[in-house]
């Protein structure tokens, strides 16, 4: 099942992607898209609904985050082997943690705002994993029965503020619209190996990122082990769980950093593609997230 949530006439519309790749309207069947219609028995309903009955939604409407309720967005550093190397830092022994603030998330193609004085914009195609049920020490043999779904996510970062201005990560990743997930929340059943995943990354029109979530360091079963070790996972909560190479800062022998006029596309295979367009710093951009 793939999940959406749309902007329609002034309020956000739960729906689904149907086998044609029609959106349709699920209003009838969940006010909205939740942790509770992701897994169990609220997706067990809407599996069981003739989606074919239900109104479409328009193709052009915008799209929003996929899933309403996100407690933590939890980010994994450095989790591809040649990603650590064109960054010029060491393997890492266990998986790196640091987060985003819910802020940083917002939809698929929703402009990404660079803050104030931002010199070094970067982007990071990443799988999404989302949380289906609570975790806490979930073992690694198991952890993959926690997980609902997945989606795209690019890690937009600010490598100025991320790694020259005297703090953690989270600085640098955390910035409002640094976080788009979707189009869509595609449920598990329609991903049968989180571990081979074709993903890419363009910027106006050039491509800088092919790679594979099978060259990930840490997999996703032991990612969401490791992470329920140190907080408790909830449903709705999502991991991001580390790009391949070709991100800006790697670029040699002259980065290529984020500039206002800027477009991104970006995609995972079976989980759909996102377009941003990169914007100079604008408040009016910021309210108008939903």
């Amino acid at each position: 099942m793939k999940f959406l949530r749309a902007w329609v006439n002034g309020a956000v519309v739960p729906g689904v992607l149907d086998n044609n790749g029609v959106r349709r309207n699920i209003s009838a069947l969940a006010a909205d898209v939740t942790s509770a219609q992701i897994s169990g028995a609220g997706l067990a309903q809407i599996k069981g609904a003739d989606l074919t009955a239900l109104p479409e939604i328009a193709a052009d409407a915008p799209l929003v985050a996929p899933w309403a309720d996100c407690k933590k967005f939890i980010c994994i550093g450095l989790n591809y082997a040649d990603h650590a190397a064109e960054s010029g830092l060491p393997i890492p022994p266990e998986p790196i943690i640091f987060t985003k603030s819910i802020d940083a998330r917002v939809g698929p193609n929703h402009d990404v705002v660079l803050p104030q004085g931002s010199v070094k914009g970067d982007w990071e195609v990443e799988l999404g994993v989302v949380i289906g049920q609570t975790a806490r020490y979930v073992e690694q043999a198991d952890a993959l029965n926690y997980v609902a779904g997945y989606c795209v996510v690019n890690d937009v970062s600010e490598r100025e503020y991320q790694i020259e201005r005297g703090g953690t990560w989270d600085k640098g990743k955390g910035c409002d619209t640094f976080g788009p997930v979707g189009p869509w929340l595609v449920t598990t059943d329609e991903v049968t190996d989180p571990q081979g995943l074709g993903m890419w990354f363009e910027l106006n029109g050039k491509r800088y990122q092919n790679g594979s979530t099978k060259t990930m360091i840490f997999g996703v079963a032991e990612l969401v082990s490791y992470v329920s070790r140190f907080m408790t996972l909830y449903p709705g909560d999502i991991i991001s769980t580390g790009t391949p190479p070709g991100v800006g800062m790697g670029v040699k022998p002259n980065p290529v950093f984020l500039k206002a006029g800027d477009q991104m596309r970006l995609g995972i295979d079976g989980l759909g593609e996102q377009t941003q367009n990169v914007v100079a710093w604008d408040p009016a951009r910021i309210d108008a997230i939903v």
